[in-house]
């Protein structure tokens, strides 16, 4: 019998380190307990899944993730200037990670790019859209369902 390739609707755990090409690390379940998730069931990028599809339990990889894959491409339309008015009560600094609330009340993060006494550029992007990732996985455990 052959052993099950990740494909969809695999359950999948694994051990992964999400790295920028300076090689920091954003995020790793290497130090804690391994991640369990079913292909196709929201826990992963859809880029990232892919890049999984045929790997079987044991397999290491190191996979680069274009940024089309990954986070997607920065949108300039998502860079907002607000009136300062908006954030009497906050100290601000360029990088400062602020939660809104959307129209449904959802929380929507903003990171301050740039402010002064009548405004404040808010970019509503993810962090990691616009750049190349590299994508580390130990597969443990794969189940075909």
């Amino acid at each position: 019998m052959t052993e099950p390739r990740i494909g969809q609707d695999s359950q999948v755990t694994l051990n992964f380190a999400l790295k920028l090409e300076s090689g920091e690390v954003v995020d790793s379940t290497f130090d804690k307990q391994p991640a369990t998730f079913t292909v196709g069931d929201g826990s992963l990028l859809p880029g990232f899944e892919l890049a999984l599809f045929g790997l079987k339990a044991g397999d290491k990889r190191v996979l680069p993730v274009a940024p089309d894959q990954g986070f997607g491409q920065p949108n300039p339309q998502n860079v907002q200037v607000m009136p300062r008015g908006q954030f009497d009560d906050m100290e601000l600094s360029e990088g400062l990670l602020v939660i809104f609330n959307d129209a449904a009340n959802a929380e929507l993060p903003g990171v301050v790019k740039a402010f002064d006494a009548n405004s404040v550029t808010v970019d509503f992007n993810h962090p990691l859209s616009g750049k190349l990732l590299t994508f580390e996985v130990d597969i443990l455990d794969v189940k075909s369902r």
